[in-house]
């Protein structure tokens, strides 16, 4: 999309219309200049949009201007519309702003609160045409437009859509429409429209039903074999007024809907019947789910069955990253980190899509990103966050808040918590995603867009550390949802708070000082490594005796370990306390959120690397493969969202798919498949795969900016062949257990070598 200074006003319809409003403007293209050349039609909306022109929507575009922190920023779209005025041949059509109310007017949050940003939903169009003769007009909202009601008769996304057949879609062709209004300009400073830089909203699968059943109840019930997130498809024919009900939720409890996950999401949608042929498609709100229970529906179930189709939704971003091992559950877990990520990244990088929350927490994104950048082609969608993420710290006094876009700061303080204020992982956010990115992909542009933001970030810890320079001076997420913590208090974690912190402190401050050398920036990169030098000492000083680190628990070691906190001799002392660790838990884990992605990393690096493969593979409660035992088809919020007997987690809060957990699947990629960068975007790579827990074989693939890198190691006996693809203008070292390298160009390149130590 190009550059664009919006100039359209936003309107609304004048007076209440009980339903989804249509903005709309006839009109007819004269031949007096000629051919048509060119048509682009760019939209936006307070809410969300669906444009139309000529009797049919625009595009497949959903939730369209997307989320963004609105009081600094509004999206706008740009589609090229030429061919589809063309074809009308000088006829009259009709341009049309579908409204809804998305993340801007409707329920956001648990508390129930409504319209954050707003109270009205209004659109902005700018139609752009060109003709042979040069001449080019616009057709702009305004005054002149009219507005009209519409079937969608209520849309939330937390609650669902109802939708009135009998009410057709006259208002999208030419001619007097029943209960058409007059619209109002909305007050609205136009510089806050800017050309989206972020990938679209789109339907990405369609799924068909794999059962249809009663429950004990007597409900129907629908079941479409994984848990994705969209929406379900309608084909119906029935008496005209008749209703159908969807209710989805993520999983059954009791043979019935497990609802309670939902808290006070209805996740409802409603139809009412035309009594001709009905196709019913939900556009303006989205649910989290496999299962759904239908009633009202007219005909049998396996009518049910071939009338129903899942549509799966999500940001549009090319798939990168792939894996696959010889481990059967090992493959479905992967297969469900990608899957959740897909249900999460939908406008924003949210937590889960299911309850009424879906934010864009930042702890859950800091975990996560090196994942998802090798998953997916995350550069313009994670930038665009990233972009808010600035924003909303410039307004609240360099603190990078607790989710992004922020609407908790229109709410009372978190019970428990108080007033938002910056916090480890959380906050850490602002640097751990931009390195993340450029790591991925060798772009410096993030890290320049972004570093006001990660210096503002390392400034305000710095301001809240106390007299010993611990950062223990504010409240901590630290290691949220440790499954030792009881299920009404996931922070209730065995890691020291700041102990967890002072790590995270260090590691960012390193990051930063590395940044802002890479930029040129001398003054910046002394001073934050005058602050990481500080850091590491305190930490040391304060945590660190005798070998063991403050409340000894898995943890601690892991983050001290991979964030390089402690020196050599410790770092070898907290190595073998950590698979000690591991080794007491019956390689159970015991890690959260702070813990997770680092514990494996933590144990390969000190030599333990066979412990590491013994807690991956684990099936047993908690476990990263216990949900897959269990037939999680996406990653689990809770360790044990579901229990073992198949009842929900009792805690108020639990979620069947959340991505953090999943970051594990990082090391997956670099240490079990064997491919990571040895300088960012790949440039030179290292491929170093180290085999274990009786895995025979494992590939993995990637197609990095500089092209398709590609491993695939066997092992048979005690020989292990590995075969590697590297794209042209990249260098390769090729490292196989037992410390051989091999320095390689591009190219197709098979090793072998032995696992046998000699003895001497």
């Amino acid at each position: 999309m190009t550059d664009h200074t919006w100039t359209a006003p936003f309107i609304a319809a004048a007076q209440e219309l009980r339903s989804a409003p249509f903005l709309r403007k006839e009109f007819s293209i004269g031949a007096e200049h000629g051919a048509l050349v060119s048509a682009r039609l760019r939209v936006t909306a307070i809410g969300i949009v669906d444009a139309w022109l000529a009797g049919a929507p625009v595009s497949e575009d959903l939730l369209t201007p997307g989320w963004t922190s609105y009081e600094w920023r509004i999206r706008s779209v740009e589609y090229d519309v030429t061919d589809r005025l063309q074809r009308t041949a000088g006829g009259r059509v009709v341009l049309g702003l579908h409204l809804g109310a998305g993340w801007a007017l409707g329920r956001l949050t648990w508390s129930g609160a409504e319209g954050f940003y707003g109270s009205t939903r209004a659109g902005s169009a700018e139609l752009e045409l060109t003709f042979a003769d040069g001449t080019v007009t616009t057709i702009q909202t305004d005054e002149s437009w009219t507005a009209t009601p519409t079937g969608t008769t209520s849309d939330d996304l937390y609650d669902g859509q109802d939708i009135d057949a009998r009410i057709g879609t006259d208002w999208a062709e030419p001619g007097p429409v029943d209960g058409e209004v007059t619209v109002r300009t909305v007050a609205l400073d136009p510089s806050l429209v800017e050309p989206s830089q972020a990938p679209a909203v789109r339907p990405l699968a369609e799924i068909t039903p794999v059962a249809v059943w009663a429950s004990p109840s007597g409900a129907t019930l629908v079941d479409f074999g994984i848990n994705i997130v969209g929406w379900v498809r309608v084909a119906v024919r029935g008496t005209a007024g008749d209703r159908i009900r969807l209710r989805h939720a993520e999983v059954l409890e009791r043979e019935e809907l497990g609802t309670r996950p939902l808290r006070s999401a209805e996740a409802t949608d409603e139809y009412t019947l035309s009594g001709a042929d009905d196709v019913f498609e939900p556009r303006f709100t989205f649910h989290g789910f496999r299962y759904v229970e239908v009633a009202g529906w007219p005909g049998s179930d396996d009518e049910l069955r071939d009338a129903l189709t899942a549509v799966q939704i999500g940001s549009e971003l090319r798939r990168t990253g792939h894996f696959r091992s010889s481990h059967d559950l090992l493959n479905t877990f992967h297969d469900n980190v990608v899957r959740g990520m897909q249900g999460n990244f939908v406008s924003v990088p949210t937590d889960c899509p299911q309850r009424d929350e879906r934010l864009g927490w930042t702890g859950d994104i800091a975990a996560f990103a090196p994942t998802a950048s090798y998953l997916f082609d995350t550069r313009s969608f994670l930038a665009d966050w990233l972009r808010d993420v600035w924003l909303e710290q410039q307004h609240q006094d360099g603190v990078v808040p607790f989710v992004v876009p922020d609407v908790l700061k229109f709410l009372p303080p978190l019970e428990g918590i108080g007033p938002q204020n910056s916090t480890a992982i959380w906050s850490d956010a602002a640097i751990w995603v931009p390195w993340a990115l450029h790591q991925a992909y060798g772009d410096t542009s993030v890290l320049t867009e972004q570093f006001d933001s990660m210096a503002t970030h390392l400034r305000r810890v710095e301001s809240l550390l106390s007299p010993e320079g611990l950062w223990d001076t504010v409240f901590q997420f630290a290691d949220w949802l440790d499954p030792d913590a009881p299920p009404e208090d996931p922070a209730a974690a065995k890691a020291d708070t700041g102990v967890v912190a002072t790590a995270c402190a260090y590691r960012s401050a390193t990051i930063v000082a590395e940044i802002a050398a890479l930029l040129g920036r001398e003054a910046d990169a002394a001073e934050f490594d005058a602050l990481a030098t500080r850091l590491r000492s305190a930490f040391r000083t304060h945590y660190v005796s005798a070998g063991r680190i403050r409340s000894d628990c898995t943890t601690v070691y892991a983050l001290a370990i991979a964030f390089g906190v402690l020196d050599d001799a410790d770092t070898e002392r907290a190595g073998a306390r950590l698979a000690e660790l591991v080794a007491a838990s019956d390689y159970r884990i015991s890690t959260g959120f702070a813990g997770t992605p680092f514990i494996t990393d933590a144990l390969t690096q000190t030599g333990h690397v066979e412990d590491a493969y013994r807690l991956l593979l684990q099936t047993e409660c908690p476990s990263w493969l216990y949900p897959v035992t269990m037939g999680a088809t996406t990653v689990w919020e809770r360790w044990d969202s579901m229990l073992p007997d198949g009842t929900i987690n009792p805690g108020e809060m639990t979620s069947f798919n959340h991505y953090a957990l999943g970051a594990v699947a990082d090391w997956l990629h670099r240490t079990v498949g064997g491919i990571a960068p040895l300088a960012p975007g790949y440039a030179q790579v290292l491929i170093a795969p180290q085999p274990g827990g009786g895995i025979t074989w494992a590939e993995t693939s990637l197609q990095s900016p500089h092209g398709r890198i590609a491993v695939r190691w066997d092992l048979e006996a005690d020989e292990l062949s590995i075969r590697a693809e590297v794209p042209e203008g990249v260098t390769a070292t090729i490292r196989a257990p037992g410390g051989s390298e091999h320095q390689v160009g591009s190219g197709e390149h098979l090793i072998r070598s032995s696992l046998v130590t000699p003895v001497p």
